[in-house]
């Protein structure tokens, strides 16, 4: 990237898969290495938002969206990236939306949205007035183009900082390729870039306490930061702590 100044971009995308197809999560992630191949970003994370699950609500499968963000200088060039990315890779039957905003850029307004967005029926009006209100980048692309909804829940959620789980983050898919392990908490600290790690309890580990990891590793964005969910283990002599179960992760995310 130039010497310009870089700014903290977040980027929704929702409804761009089918029942056959990737998932939304999927196209997170490649769009994201996409724009980070290419010298435009860094990816700093990208996270998962659940939202409402309801008859009248048309999704895929669970539905939820997914934000990422990103840290660059050249936040034009990520919206023409991201735009074509959806029109060639969104799948048919879709529904895909985009939303791009500066992370200071989202209003009060804004993450009121994505906290309704996770316990009501919204509407596409609704979503475009509010964007355009906020001078917040927000637009449609395939089939009738409710994704936006998702798309701006999910800068929404992810602005709020207490929402949602890591699909990525740097060093957990090297680390799933050493496949289940133990590991200190200090090495994990520093290897998935973590924030913290700490038991539903509010208990730390020590920096050498050893912690289980299986495949399924997934930190919790939690007052802003990324947050490893781990549990004691009692009388076993190969590690003081265990990731914190995928249900219950999936329950407080």
């Amino acid at each position: 990237m130039s010497g310009k100044t870089n700014i903290n971009l977040l980027i929704g995308i929702d409804d761009t898969d089918n029942a056959e197809s990737r998932g939304t999560g999927f196209n997170a992630r490649q769009l994201a290495h996409a724009i980070e191949s290419k010298g435009l970003g860094r990816i700093e994370g990208i996270t998962r938002h659940q939202l409402f699950v309801h008859p009248d609500i048309r999704y895929t499968s669970q539905n939820s969206s997914a934000c990422m963000h990103i840290t660059t200088d050249q936040a034009d060039e990520i919206k023409k990236e991201c735009r074509n990315f959806l029109l060639k890779f969104s799948a048919p039957g879709s529904d895909s939306g985009l939303c791009i905003a500066r992370s200071d850029e989202v209003s009060p307004a804004i993450l009121e949205w994505g906290n309704q967005a996770k316990k009501s029926v919204l509407k596409m009006a609704d979503a475009i007035q509010l964007a355009n209100n906020n001078n917040i980048y927000l637009e449609g692309f395939t089939g009738n183009q409710e994704g936006i909804i998702g798309a701006l829940a999910a800068v929404s959620l992810h602005a709020g900082g207490n929402d949602g789980r890591y699909i990525w983050r740097k060093g957990i898919r090297e680390l799933r390729e050493m496949q289940a392990g133990t590991y200190t908490s200090e090495y994990l600290l520093k290897e998935i870039k973590l924030d913290e790690i700490v038991s539903l309890e509010g208990e730390h580990p020590h920096l050498t306490d050893r912690i289980a990891v299986n495949e399924w590793i997934r930190p919790v964005l939690k007052n802003h930061k990324a947050v490893l969910i781990t549990e004691r283990t009692k009388n076993n002599h190969e590690h003081e702590w265990k990731l914190t179960g995928k249900e219950v992760i999936r329950s407080i995310s």
